[in-house]
């Protein structure tokens, strides 16, 4: 392990010579000792004073520690074929008793860089896939792959066809974000269950369905939303979970 730290610290040293100090190669001696992870292998990468991990650095990792699996499946209520919106889940399994790591990821043109244009739905899984293997194994470190489009500031979707210009119910025409992309970052950012949010929306809405939902009462769950995920996600949680039990047990 030693070896590996003095040859991370190297290679770093050639690759990013001008922008590494002396508290970033510390941490890269941390990851080198603590994960395995390699320069060489490409299993980390340096980006705007940042150590980034990449995916397949998590899946050597994984690999090196005897993963019993990785399983993962499209959500597919807030996936948006048409305007190549996915959304992942992902659920790594450390051993063969092991419950499972959940994570999620989403991708689609507004997030996404133009180099991996058409290929959102691969990106949504990889992102998926990453955020699991960073619970299972302790990573603090983001993923590159979680990374949005470094070439410029998110663009919103288009407007739907046949929409004249105007907002649809959940949609925009103002160049602002659409409701449901906000509610799928939302969720995204705080690890949120995407089937309990879909029920707790809609209960909030009074409607059966969230589609079904005016504009205005979609704009007032996300802004509660985000203030109880911003004031405890743990009670959060448990409020969202009470939309997982059956009905007649639910308070």
């Amino acid at each position: 392990m030693n070896s590996l730290r003095k040859e991370n610290r190297r290679l770093a040293r050639r690759k990013w010579r001008s922008e590494l100090s002396g508290i970033r190669l510390d941490g890269l001696d941390l990851m080198s000792q603590q994960y395995g992870f390699s320069v060489a292998l490409g299993d980390i990468t340096f980006l705007d004073g940042k150590w980034y991990v990449t995916n397949s650095g998590l899946l050597r990792l994984a690999h090196r520690s005897h993963c019993c699996g990785i399983r993962t499946q499209q959500v597919r209520e807030f996936c948006e074929p048409s305007f190549h919106r996915w959304v992942f889940k992902s659920i790594v399994y450390k051993s063969n008793r092991s419950r499972g790591f959940v994570g999620y990821g989403d991708a689609d043109p507004s997030n996404t860089s133009p180099l991996v244009r058409g290929a959102e739905m691969r990106v949504a899984e990889t992102r998926a896939v990453n955020r699991a293997l960073r619970k299972a194994y302790g990573i603090g470190l983001c993923s590159v792959e979680e990374l949005g489009s470094l070439s410029g500031p998110p663009r919103s979707f288009s407007t739907p066809p046949h929409s004249n210009g105007h907002p649809t119910s959940n949609g925009s025409s103002n160049g602002q974000p659409r409701l449901r992309d906000q509610l799928c970052l939302l969720i995204r950012n705080y690890d949120l269950d995407p089937t309990l949010v879909k029920a707790y929306a809609a209960d909030f809405c009074g409607t059966a369905t969230l589609k079904e939902a005016s504009r205005d009462l979609v704009e007032s769950f996300i802004s509660e939303l985000t203030t109880a995920a911003r004031n405890g996600r743990d009670t959060l949680l448990c409020k969202l979970n009470s939309y997982g039990q059956p009905a007649e047990m639910k308070p």
